[in-house]
């Protein structure tokens, strides 16, 4: 028997005696183990990157077999499974996660001290997953820990980006995108099943006959690829269960043209397979130009065919049978990157297993189910019909035949109305839209907050709502908040068990047994004392990564999402300049100390997101290199926004910034993991500020601008901003077109005064500056009072259990995808 064998077969031991094999685990015997195996060598005498290695592959290995007899439990139990398909999985790093959810942190961080290693450094090895971008992708992973930590049997599908997202750099104050090469150390989390790959067609034509009076289609003169599966093992905490994430990356049938090399043409020989593999390359290429588009499509129908063509493999192999996939089979579309599921779905059951289209249709509703990210119609995506006719011609048949039904249908109940008709179509006006695609098949279709939901059912799907009301309902977001509270803020976390116990380790809601200490002077300052050590942590990284000198005590404002117009950061930066204007005026002024935390990443082709990071490090020059400023006001921009980096800001942030315009945002969850870490919200009432407004009061929050119902009143009174320029705020304005900071921001005031298409700006930036600046004034006077400020960060800790994704995951396990 050699050691690989020996290794697994004691894993597999633990497992038979326990569904939790970890409970029996030697650190260090298994540590040993497999560095024999796979370096050849033991802990005396192991790298760093060695012990990384094979402290990883042991985890794996721990998770594997647990997924392994959790998935014999519930086959034997015939237990309905949920397939959560998502083009982002924001998983972050997994080594720390998965020891804290194991429980074997302790245990594997005394096993490498004893042999002369940090378990800290080997954490900072350990890269972020590049698979996502933000909230949604983030979302996702924590509904995957969540449902893990449940025991519910919960199945990822995604891409294996190679590159992810992209690496940010700020080159002379302007985002430069390059590659992220997580996988260099990142694939130790990845086990590939090349004999599971399946077959992803693409182009062609469709023929069509009639065979013994049955209609019979069949895609000819296609080009196909290969998808092969990579599983990634996700844990829950102090669960029976391990779940998979499973990562599609697109091959070539045959990699290698052996007749173009032989003839001397070596280019031609590897370039069909690179070309291939270019689907899987990168998250989210730019689609300003049809080859970007055309790879984007491409990526969306890799991964719902694959992922579907398993789904369905799976259940034959269990049932012999699909027409019970309603009844086993949950299948979730997260946003409308998988809308495509509808058509495929019923591509597969018509032309693969011979269904008919009403029962295909109806196995097809009852099994998909559709959450709605957004009301931006920028993000509810529709494809050209001619780009998708070439390149998913079966499937845009079925769109056709799809849309002709539903179209009869609305005919019915809207007669005449044209233009109702054709804004609910799947295709019209040479689109096929895929927002309406899901509204026109999933059995139900949620928002992410009550705000978005009422927006939805009364707004843009609200001719939907009308036909079928029980379709529609909400699922607020959570968090994962066992990684952002306990994982990232240790010294709370043991504060909070010594104070209330460890109660909230499983049930997030007993976070309010802290409420009776919010007038204890003790309690609030040893919570403030525990926020400036994380204060001092991310002052020192500030320090080391951007030679900044920022003071832990001053406040520490942090906004930290993606960088997009409706999001604000604009407002925010605005402000920070009409604050310098205030100290420079008056530099002797009792002023109180403030740090501006900015981090964000701008999607590649979007030039005015770049524009504002331009315009904040530019900023962050002007104001960090002032001396009549230096000690009352610092900005910073952090570069190459992460989870990791998240996790270091969090904890120390005393303002979270959520000023989205209302009625943009559809939840966050930014705002749900700075409240849970006793950082006070500064925001509209948008998303899910509104059931945070109701959670902690108004006297726990800071709130400011307009509500969601006066931003359309004014837009369709109409929206002039200069009405909203006082003396002050022009005086900022003209600082962004008077060279002083350095270069000129004439874009970024045009675009405050009007958009792209000539109209006002349609995210009212100037229209809440005010009162912006107000809140930003009350944040300021509060904050002085320490035990008032502390009394407030208490009590949005305290009441932060409602945003945890178990919540969540359990109203989608009951409401949407009945799961036992």
């Amino acid at each position: 028997m050699n050691k690989k064998q020996n290794s697994k077969q004691k894993i597999q031991k633990l497992a038979e005696n326990d569904a939790r094999p970890e409970r029996a685990i030697q650190p260090t015997e298994l540590l040993n183990d497999t560095l024999r195996r796979i370096f050849g060598c033991e802990l005396a005498d192991a790298t760093q990157k060695q012990v990384y290695r094979a402290l990883c592959i042991s985890v794996r290995e721990l998770l594997t077999e647990k997924n392994r007899v959790f998935g014999n439990r519930c086959t034997e139990k015939e237990r309905k499974e949920v397939y959560y398909m998502s083009m982002e999985f924001l998983v972050g790093t997994s080594l720390r996660n998965n020891l804290f959810n194991l429980g074997l942190e302790a245990e594997f961080r005394k096993a490498l001290a004893d042999a002369g290693f940090d378990i800290d450094e080997i954490y900072a090895i350990d890269p972020d997953a590049g698979l996502g971008n933000g909230g949604l992708g983030r979302l996702a992973s924590c509904y995957m820990d969540a449902a893990t930590g449940m025991d519910y049997p919960m199945t990822g599908f995604s891409i294996r980006y190679e590159f992810g997202i992209f690496k940010q750099k700020i080159v002379d104050g302007w985002q430069m995108e390059f590659p992220d090469n997580w996988l260099e150390m990142g694939d130790v989390w990845l086990q590939a099943r090349e004999d599971d790959a399946v077959e992803v067609k693409f182009g062609g034509e469709v023929r069509e006959w009639m065979d013994n009076d049955r209609f019979k289609v069949a895609q000819v003169g296609y080009s196909s690829v290969m998808a092969v599966p990579y599983d990634m093992y996700i844990s829950g905490y102090d669960s029976d269960a391990a779940n998979r994430l499973v990562l599609w990356s697109a091959k070539l049938p045959q990699s290698f043209d052996m007749a173009a090399f032989s003839r001397g043409d070596y280019v031609r020989a590897l370039e069909r397979n690179a070309m291939a593999e270019t689907i899987s390359k990168v998250l989210y290429p730019a689609d300003d130009h049809i080859q970007g588009k055309r790879l984007r499509l491409k990526q969306q129908y890799l991964l719902v065919s694959a992922s579907l063509q398993s789904i369905l493999k799976k259940h034959y192999k269990k049932y012999r049978t699909y027409t019970n996939l309603p009844e086993k089979v949950a299948i979730h579309i997260n946003d409308t990157h998988p809308a495509l599921c509808v058509p495929e779905l019923m591509r597969l059951l018509i032309d693969e297993h011979d269904f008919g289209w009403d029962e295909a249709w109806d196995i097809t509703c009852r099994t998909l189910s559709y959450t709605n990210h957004t009301v931006m119609s920028e993000a509810l995506e529709r494809w050209n019909v001619d780009l998708f006719r070439e390149q998913l011609p079966r499937v845009y048949s079925i769109c056709q035949e799809i849309n002709r039904r539903l179209i009869e249908h609305l005919c019915a109940v809207y007669p005449n109305d044209w233009g109702k008709i054709n804004y609910m179509a799947v295709i019209a006006n040479n689109e096929v839209r895929m927002a309406n695609l899901c509204l026109a098949a999933c059995h139900k279709v949620n928002g992410v907050s009550k705000l978005h939901t009422d927006i939805l059912r009364n707004g843009i799907f609200r001719d939907y709502c009308q036909i079928t009301p029980e379709r529609f309902l909400n699922v607020t977001n959570g968090i994962a908040y066992r990684r952002w509270l306990c994982q990232s803020d240790p010294l709370l976390t043991d504060y909070l068990k010594q104070l209330i116990g460890g109660d909230f380790l499983r049930d997030a809601r007993a976070l309010e047994k802290l409420l009776p200490y919010q007038n204890d002077e003790k309690v609030l300052a040893d919570l403030m004392a525990i926020k400036r050590k994380n204060k001092e942590r991310l002052a020192a990284l500030i320090e080391n990564q951007n030679g900044v000198r920022v003071d832990p005590d001053s406040i520490f404002d942090i906004q930290i999402k993606r960088l997009h117009e409706y999001k604000r950061q604009l407002l925010n930066i605005l402000h920070v300049l009409y604050l310098y204007r205030q100290i420079k005026a008056n530099p002797h002024g009792d002023f109180m100390p403030r740090t501006f935390i900015f981090a964000a990443k701008a999607s590649a082709g979007y030039i005015r997101a770049k524009q504002i990071i331009s315009l904040i490090v530019a900023a962050s020059k002007l104001i960090n290199n002032d001396p009549d400023v230096n000690d009352k006001l610092k900005v910073v921009f952090l570069e190459d926004y992460k989870v990791s980096l998240a996790e270091i800001i969090i904890p120390a942030a005393d303002i979270s910034e959520q000023i989205s315009i209302a009625g943009k945002e559809a939840s966050g969850t930014g705002n749900m993991k700075l409240m849970i870490n006793g950082a006070v919200t500064i925001g509209t009432l948008d998303g899910a500020n509104v059931e945070i407004h109701e959670q902690v009061g108004d006297e726990n929050i800071f709130l400011f601008g307009m509500k969601a119902h006066e931003v359309e009143e004014l837009w369709q009174r109409g929206y002039h901003p200069t009405e909203f320029i006082t003396p002050e705020l022009q005086a900022v304005l003209d600082m962004l077109t008077s060279g002083v900071l350095g270069q000129r921001f004439d874009d970024l005031v045009d675009s405050l005064l009007t958009n792209r298409f000539g109209t006002a700006d349609p995210y009212m930036t100037l229209a809440d500056f005010q009162d912006y600046a107000r809140a930003q004034r009350d944040v300021a006077a509060v904050y002085q009072d320490k035990q008032r400020f502390a009394r407030m960060s208490l009590i949005n800790i305290a009441k932060a259990g409602i945003f945890s994704s178990d919540r969540a995951v359990k109203e989608y396990a009951d409401e949407i995808w009945n799961l036992d």
